[in-house]
């Protein structure tokens, strides 16, 4: 057995005791309200702003409208630990869902570009305060050993809405009309407040062996912590280049509409495929060694966009940085989670969506204003050389004196804990 190798733990009759339950009630409901929470954002996001042309915006104003959207999404992040903390999951969760979907509705009256940019605010407001209630939510409804694996699985049911609802939306407006699109993005907001009943009201410290102390840090506090900060540090490294790639590989000079529609389809595949291998991995060998690979394999990808023009060269690039891009969303929230106390998923969670909006907001604004000076194949290769200075934090992780729950030793503690009776983490079953 080699060094990285966590042994089964036994029972009491020396057998290997079977693997905690991964799917159960409460992660399934966590799993289908930020499904719902996705697909009502990605069928607007892109639909809003042709929304706000037809109403006589210019093109700088529908770009006000995504601001808009993005900016009020990281506030809402940035308040959701107090909110949290204050409320509990199931309030800020209905206040979500509610922020989401119903000013959706508003757009269906007679509109001018002050009311799209007002609902774009509050659904912003509202998809921030879900991204961070469902993420802590998925994380509280996991067996800590098989914690890897099942922020996996939540990124594939994550991708989906992604995939399929973002060019869905634009159909829909061109086909059906407007109103339809709406109707829609407001039902599929609003129809996970039917799971409220059932989501649990705060963090149960019950479940946890070391609960830490009795109120979480904030997200302030947090940032000071080497252990939540350079795992952070590290995804905003890849997010920056997400942001990039989603804004600009359809514009680059020799890349057909065809071409650069295959490179972000693959790229999404390929990170919802590594994200999941990651987790299952990471929960068997540890999640902090996959910080540096995944990192540099981003890295590699987005460096290959130097022969953007080349369609196998791009497709390649994107395949190589949606595999890095997978690990490190996995790796990185795996982490921040095992590092926090139950009662502080919430900040964790806050704190890896921050880590998200805001790279993948300030990757295009930055990109832009150098492309027109260098062309886009030197600005995708300066994008991927820049990457490489997250391998900072990303080699301190793997030598600090961090908090990883893979480590053998704390791996067998963990396994005597459960053979004494001695609760682990959230329940393992529904």
């Amino acid at each position: 057995m080699t060094p990285t190798e966590h042994p089964a733990p036994s029972g009491p009759s020396g057998r290997p005791a079977p693997r905690a339950r991964l799917i159960n009630a409460r992660l399934a409901l966590a799993l289908m309200s930020s499904f719902g929470a996705l697909t009502s954002f990605y069928l607007l996001l892109s639909v809003t702003p042709m929304y706000a042309v037809s109403a006589g915006a210019s093109s700088a104003e529908a770009g006000v409208v995504t601001g808009s959207l993005m900016l009020a999404t990281v506030l809402a992040e940035f308040a959701s630990t107090r909110l949290i903390r204050r409320y509990g999951y199931r309030t800020v969760f209905a206040a979500g869902a509610l922020l989401l979907g119903g000013p959706a509705l508003a757009l269906l009256a007679p509109h001018s570009v002050v009311a799209i940019v007002a609902v774009s605010i509050a659904r912003g407001a509202g998809f921030g305060l879900n991204s961070v209630v469902t993420g802590a939510l998925v994380a509280t409804a996991l067996p800590p050993e098989r914690r890897g694996e099942g922020i996996g699985l939540a990124g594939v049911v994550n991708c989906v809405p992604a995939i399929v609802a973002l060019p869905t939306g634009v159909w829909l407006a061109q086909n059906t009309g407007y109103a339809v699109v709406i109707a829609i993005t407001a039902a599929s907001a609003l129809a996970p407040l039917a799971a409220v009943p059932w989501l649990p009201g705060r963090a149960d410290r019950r479940t946890e062996a070391n609960p830490g102390p009795a109120q979480p840090a904030g997200l302030l506090a947090s940032l000071r912590t080497g252990a939540q900060l350079r795992p952070s540090l590290v995804f905003a490294a890849t997010t920056v280049p997400a942001g990039v790639i989603a804004a600009f590989l359809p514009l680059a000079a020799g890349v057909s509409a065809s071409t650069a529609a295959a490179g972000l389809f693959a790229q999404a595949m390929a990170s919802t495929v590594s994200r999941w291998w990651a987790g299952r991995h990471g929960d068997r060998h540890g999640h902090t060694g996959l910080l540096v690979p995944g990192l540099a394999t981003a890295a590699a990808g987005m460096t290959m966009l130097i022969w953007v023009a080349a369609p196998a060269a791009l497709i390649a690039g994107m395949c190589l940085f949606g595999i890095g891009f997978g690990i490190t969303q996995n790796v990185t929230f795996t982490l921040m989670i095992d590092r926090a106390p139950v009662s502080g998923y919430g900040t964790a969670s806050a704190l890896w969506n921050l880590a998200y909006d805001a790279g993948y907001g300030a990757g295009p604004a930055v990109f832009g204003a150098v492309v027109g000076r260098t062309g886009y194949p030197a600005a995708f290769g300066l994008t991927g050389m820049l990457m490489l200075a997250a391998l900072v934090p990303a080699l301190r992780d793997r030598t600090a004196d961090g908090h990883d729950p893979a480590d053998p030793a704390l791996m067998a503690g963990a396994g005597a804990a459960a053979r004494q009776g001695c609760p682990t983490g959230a329940s393992t079953s529904s």
